[in-house]
């Protein structure tokens, strides 16, 4: 949408609205009715609103002053910039390959310059002239080491209709007035927003409110129409700062409604209870544990119990530390179900993972309850036997505990009596795919999700608030423990060799050792690994294909059997290599991040991640997890070459700062923005929150919670507040609705 469009949309807009008088508008109604079509169609286009709410939930990002300049210096290169400046110089010259001019106007904040540089256009010499100033946005760029705009938007103070006015008080208040930036595109600039908001504003008629009027009463917030009117148009900083905090309370209120209305809804469906029985399955493996559950085990195992002995499905989230049991806790609950007559289907990423849990669980189990509770597997590369004889197990319901990948989820999977649904690592599985694994169910199963990927206590209320939460956070006994370092190669490129030396001594006491690389081969990354631009920046990302030969070369590693694993290997290659490492045939396993969750080798003590700067916090975590699983001490060394004080550094260094994956799940998600709350968390879509951070406003998250527990609880429908059931309504769109109700 360029600046003469946008005028001429926002033009029509506004002799629409006077034509219409005192029509109003609500926020339901369509942004094509009120702004017109070629307005409407530039906003949807750019942020992906559709109606009046939608656009006055587009929030300006901060605040600007006709008497304030922004500091040109701290620009970023290659983004959309919205900028206060005066204009410093201008100059018109002719271009060398071809005809016409160039005109240059450099503007100040008074210590960086700026060049805005326009094509043929002189004539804009007589808006632009030493002395003015005004908003000008544009996608900054470098050229010749000087940053510039290539035909910006702006909008200059003195050329607006608000004028400064000759009365002094009546310019120190004009002056200092907060000016409204709002995030913007290339296309759609902030003014242009600010525009068709302050349309929609004027058109606007009563505003219900969604708070009920106790509760806003008891808060001290602004009326709903009264924080919107404040946000887009304050008169100075309170009105603002007062609106925020209206709108941020409302935001979380509204969503944890939405939440806890959902939650009650799927409690109120019926499934079979399952209680498990005198001298059954899960009594007979509890007598037989060579091991005593910890605190955390027995607390989790009793709330899971309470929960499958109902008639309504449980839907509970289990997060856990790396190696704190969770998998002990998820088999119980497998036999408590088998002791009811019914299935437990687990759902795990990989196949690597898959087959371990087989292997874990039948040796768990003992020869006598394996024989007779039958675990079966099912993948996507089992031999057509082999899956034939899975596939009638299941059906029969001679297998009681089925384990596989994404494979169960075909359309020729079924069950005899599904009772029990656990999906480990959740955060690999989107709710589509979790929710086909639990229509296989005759009626609703209990549904038990796994996570070794703490979740710190806000993003749990917000992201997974139709989920019941579970913690484990003791770690069993005899772990010797974990020690991290960071190998800075900005730094110090010396200490490149000292790591396959320190590799060598760990192997040297008959001890095994991870390699991990965030690429299969050259230029190829993993699939589903994210690589930031920052770190593509730094060159290739480390290879397993290319390590692999480069250590089998070096004379520290001579000795020893080094063997790689990735996703591109096939299933039955994977299953060998994981089955050698474990049994010690192995000496060093250079691996992609398929070893990332869930492999269980008490002898591998090192692990040397390459390139730690190319992973998350998390996942760094979850990875360091793999060594010091037994008596042995593991030892993990993150190699980097991030540069001292980068945002990709400090990553790394938190990771080795601390073993306390809780503490380190509030540093990721502090350092990075959090994703969609809602259904398209798990696609990677933009967050669907507005003003509220789940990183700085876990109180506001945790109140609106209880308000919504209470409320709800007595209202279901939330009839009692037609407001907020609208606001509820409009907060989800249907995907984010049918997301919820998969749980």
């Amino acid at each position: 949408m360029t600046g003469s469009d946008a005028a001429e949309g926002i033009g029509g807009a506004a002799r629409r609205a006077d034509e219409r008088g005192a029509d109003a508008v609500t926020l339901d109604s369509k942004l094509q009715n009120v702004l017109g079509g070629r307005t409407a169609t530039a906003l949807a286009k750019a942020f992906g609103v559709a109606t009046v709410g939608d656009l006055l939930s587009h929030y300006p990002r901060r605040y600007a002053r006709r008497g304030e300049l922004t500091a040109l210096s701290q620009l970023p290169v290659d983004e959309n910039v919205t900028i206060v400046a005066e204009v410093l110089e201008v100059r018109e010259r002719s271009m060398k390959a071809r005809r016409g001019s160039i005109l240059e106007v450099k503007i100040s904040d008074g210590k960086g310059v700026l060049t805005l540089t326009f094509f043929n256009q002189a004539w804009r010499s007589r808006e632009l002239f030493p002395g003015v100033r005004g908003i000008f946005a544009g996608k900054v760029s470098d050229y010749r080491g000087n940053l510039q705009l290539a035909h910006p938007d702006y909008q200059l103070f003195d050329a607006e209709s608000d004028a400064a006015p000759l009365d002094a008080t009546a310019a120190k208040r004009w002056a200092e007035a907060p000016i409204p930036i709002y995030p913007a595109t290339g296309t759609v600039a902030s003014w242009q927003v600010q525009k068709s908001i302050e349309i929609l504003l004027d058109s606007l008629g009563a505003v219900p409110d969604p708070i009920p009027d106790d509760l806003r009463t008891e808060r001290g917030l602004l009326a709903h129409g009264s924080a919107l009117e404040k946000i887009h148009r304050p008169e100075s900083d309170t009105d603002w700062d007062a609106a925020r905090d209206t709108l941020r309370f409302t935001e979380a209120f509204v969503l944890q409604c939405a939440l806890v209305q959902q939650h009650t809804v799927l409690r109120e469906r019926h499934t079979t209870p399952r209680v498990p029985v005198p001298g059954g399955f899960l009594e007979r493996f509890d007598a037989a544990l060579p091991f005593r559950l910890t605190a955390d085990q027995n607390t989790v195992g009793a709330e899971i119990a309470r929960d499958i002995a109902q008639g309504s499905p449980m839907n509970r989230l289990v997060q856990g530390e790396v190696g704190s049991g969770k998998t002990v806790v998820a088999l119980r609950a497998m036999l408590a179900v088998a002791d009811s007559g019914g299935q437990a289907a687990l759902l795990a990423p990989t196949e690597v993972l898959a087959g371990q849990h087989l292997r874990s669980i039948v040796a768990t189990l003992g020869p006598d309850l394996a024989a007779e509770l039958m675990p079966v597997l099912l993948t996507g590369q089992l031999p057509v036997a082999d899956r034939r004889r899975a596939l009638l197990r299941m059906v029969s319901g001679q297998a009681r505990i089925v384990i596989g990948t994404h494979a169960l989820l075909g359309e020729s999977v079924s069950f005899f009596d599904l009772g029990l649904v656990v999906v480990d690592e959740q955060h690999r599985f989107g709710v589509d795919q979790r929710e086909a694994l639990r229509l296989k169910g005759a009626i609703p199963p209990h549904v038990l999700v796994l996570t070794a990927t703490p979740i710190p206590r806000t993003i749990a209320m917000t992201v997974f608030g139709d989920l019941d939460v579970s913690t484990i956070a003791m770690l069993p006994a005899g772990r010797a423990g974990i020690e991290s370092f960071v190998v800075p190669l900005a730094d110090k490129p010396n200490w490149a060799l000292r790591v396959w030396d320190r590799l060598a001594e760990e192997l040297a006491l008959g001890r095994q050792a991870f390699v991990v690389c965030p690429a299969i081969a050259p230029k190829e990354p993993e699939q589903g690994e994210t690589i930031g631009a920052a770190a593509a920046d730094a060159g290739a990302p480390t290879s397993v294909e290319v390590l692999l030969e480069e250590l089998k070369r070096k004379p520290a590693l001579a000795s020893a059997r080094i063997a790689p694993l990735h996703g591109r290997m096939t299933s039955e290659l994977k299953d060998q290599t994981m089955r050698a490492f474990a049994a010690g045939e192995i000496d060093v396993l250079v691996a992609t991040t398929v070893i990332e969750v869930g492999v269980d080798v008490a002898n591998a003590s090192a692990m040397v991640v390459m390139d730690a700067d190319r992973f998350g916090v998390s996942q760094l975590h979850q990875l360091r997890g793999r060594v010091g699983r037994g008596e042995v001490p593991g030892l993990c060394l993150l190699v980097t070459s991030a540069e001292a004080g980068s945002l990709a550094r400090e990553r790394v260094e938190a990771v080795a700062a601390t073993l306390d994956g809780f503490e380190l799940a509030q540093v990721d998600l502090e350092l990075r923005q959090e994703g969609d709350v809602l259904g398209s968390i798990q696609s990677g879509g933009r967050s669907s929150l507005r003003l509220l951070r789940v990183a700085t406003d876990g109180d506001i998250i945790a109140e609106a919670r209880a308000r919504a527990q209470r409320l709800i609880g007595g209202d279901p429908a939330l009839r009692s507040v037609p407001a907020l059931q609208e606001a509820v309504r409009r907060r989800l769109d249907d995907s984010e609705r049918a997301s919820l109700s998969k749980g």
